[in-house]
Order: C-alpha cells, then structure tokens, then sequence
C-alpha cells in the first residue's frame, strides 16, 4: 500500500479546515456568554434556553420541518416510479422528453426555477403558502430522488422478480415484496436527499411563499441581515447536532446489516 505524501497529507489538511473549522468556531461561539458573536465572554447555554422563547424562529424551525417531510415523501414517490420508468421499459416514444423534464431542475439555477413557479402559481391564481412551497419542494427534489433510485435500478437482479410473477405474483406484489424491499435502501438516501434539499432551499422558497409560511433558512437570512444573533449559533448547533446523529445512527444500522448479512 502506498503512503500518502507530504504534499497531499497538507492538502487535505487545509480542505478538512476550511470545511470544517467555520462549524467548529459557530458551535464554540454559541456557548458564548456575550451578545457579541466575535468577543468570547465566557461559557454559557444562556442562548439556547433564548432560542428555546424565541417562537418566530421555532415556528419557522416548525414549518421547515413539516415542509421538508411532505415535499420529500412526493419526490421520493414520484422520482421511485419515474426511475422505474427509465430503467425498466427502454426507448420509449417520448423517453428523451420525459428525463429531460424530470432531471431539468438538477441542472437549472434555483432562480429561473423559483421564478418560473412563481409565475405559474400566479398564472393558476393559486394562494401562496405552505403547499405552494411544498410542491415547488417536491419539483425541484425530484430529479436528485429519481437519480439515486435509478443508480440502484441498474444493477438490480431482473431474476428475482422473474421468479416471483412465476410463482403467480401480481405486478404489485412483486413490487411490494421483491423490488422495494432490495432498493429500500436506495429510496432511503433518496428522501433523506430531498429533505435536506428542502430544508436548506432558500431561494425557491422565497419565490413561492406566502404570509405565514416563513421558513428556517428564510428566517435566519434575514435574521443575520440585522446582525448576527448568538440565538442563531445556537439554532444551527443543535441543526448540526440533529444531522450528525442521524448519521451516526444510519452507520451504526448499515454496519449492524452488514454483519447480519455475513
């Protein structure tokens, strides 16, 4: 096995650092006891017990949460059937069109996207809110969600399906019982893919809300536009925390997989 050289150790020192050094110094700092975010005043959860009476950001916390849900579970279902689409039946009439529309918004700029959707729902007289945003959500999530679904589609064991519709399974038991439980993983890092995307969405998001459908991201940025609140700090802490846990959490289920499966 060859060693990493000394040119390379250095560089992936400096990339971890400036990757991770910003997170480390935002958690330090919102232990901070001073209103100040750049002057250290000492240790303190003073600004996590504020965060926790500062109910426009937890509404907002709130309604990301609920949007990212609902906006996920549509994309992963629509991107699932559309990979089963493009990987399952060929060169279709109109199969160049319809992976276009579905992989568009991978490659478009979230402005033209939200700009787009804004003009429709205005077009269609639609109020704009919650549901708004989460179909816009869901348009955008859907390309990424059909992508990883359809990377595991490719490698997939066409045999075991043939030898459940021998058997005298329907089309949808074999579904149910044979195809999804192999791909579960897959659509799994699908919709965790497209909440993410959800919950970090700032621009589409911007275009397609309404009065009282304020999200986090949007919150925060025009929170940090008054100045930066420790309060803020501390809401991305326990964001951070959240996802490192759920991450910890799926490594440890993946492993314990892995060792069963031995």
């Amino acid at each position: 096995m060859s060693r990493l050289g000394p040119g390379l150790i250095l560089a992936l020192i400096v990339g971890f650092a400036f990757l991770y050094l910003p997170i480390l110094t935002l958690i330090a700092y919102s232990f901070n006891a001073s209103r100040l975010v750049t002057v250290w005043g000492g240790f303190s959860t003073h600004w996590y017990g504020a965060l926790m009476q500062n109910q426009p950001l937890l509404d907002a916390a709130w309604l990301s949460i609920r949007l990212g849900f609902v906006s996920a579970t549509l994309a992963t279902i629509l991107g699932t059937l559309a990979a089963l689409a493009l990987a399952r039946h060929g060169r279709f009439r109109g199969r160049l069109l319809f992976s276009g529309m579905v992989l568009a918004p991978l490659v478009m700029p979230e402005v033209v996207t939200g700009l787009s959707l804004l003009l429709l729902f205005v077009a269609v007289d639609v109020e704009r809110g919650f549901w708004t945003v989460t179909i816009a959500h869901a348009t955008f999530s859907l390309g990424f969600a059909c992508i990883v679904v359809q990377s595991r589609l490719a490698g997939f064991d066409r045999s075991l399906e043939e030898a459940a519709q021998d058997l005298g399974a329907t089309p949808f038991v074999t579904f149910w019982t044979v195809t999804l439980p192999l791909i579960w993983p897959a659509v799994a890092a699908a919709w965790m893919l497209a909440f993410t995307l959800s919950l970090d969405d700032l621009v589409i998001a911007s275009f397609t809300t309404g009065p009282g459908a304020t999200t986090l991201p949007m919150r925060l940025y025009s929170a940090v536009k008054l100045g930066v609140s420790p309060e803020i700090n501390a809401a991305c802490t326990i964001m951070i925390g959240a996802v490192a846990v759920v991450v910890i959490a799926a490594s440890l289920l993946l492993k314990r997989e892995q060792a069963s499966g031995r």
